[in-house]
């Protein structure tokens, strides 16, 4: 085989129709659309149904949504029994270590389950009982 026998593969090789660019190309003037109506209007509105009630009106909207709501990622006591004795733990160390996920707008310590060691527990919220049971086994619990 030579350079000069060298061939792109069947298929591979697509050239892109580029519409409304002059009547020899063969799809100039009305760009493929037809004549006139809605079709060959540049837009039709988001959701439109020709004129039916579109679903998002038919369907029923209940209750209140706050678009201000602070959702907290959540670590129970007996989730940093994992942790070494003495630890300090902060959020991006929570992050790093797998308990959880995302920070979201920030961490909030539960009380479920039993703490076995002392720690220094960093993060935004803690409920009365898990700082209870934190200061109860000799660590702190600061609020950031």
């Amino acid at each position: 085989m030579k350079l000069h026998e060298l061939k792109a593969s069947e298929g591979s090789r697509q050239v892109r129709n580029r519409v409304g660019r002059g009547t020899s190309s063969g799809n100039g003037k009305t760009a493929g659309r037809g004549q006139k109506g809605q079709k060959a209007r540049s837009k039709v509105r988001l959701g439109f149904e020709g004129g039916q009630m579109p679903l998002f009106r038919r369907m029923p909207k209940r209750g209140f949504q706050n678009i201000n709501r602070k959702e907290f990622a959540v670590v129970n006591l007996d989730t940093l029994n994992k942790f070494e004795d003495g630890a300090e733990i902060t959020p991006t160390l929570l992050v790093e270590n797998g308990v959880v996920k995302k920070e979201l707008s920030g961490i909030k310590v539960l009380g479920n389950g039993e703490l076995t060691k002392k720690l220094t527990v960093k993060a935004n919220k803690f409920s009365a009982s898990a700082k209870e049971a934190i200061e109860a086994a000799g660590g702190q619990a600061e609020v950031i």
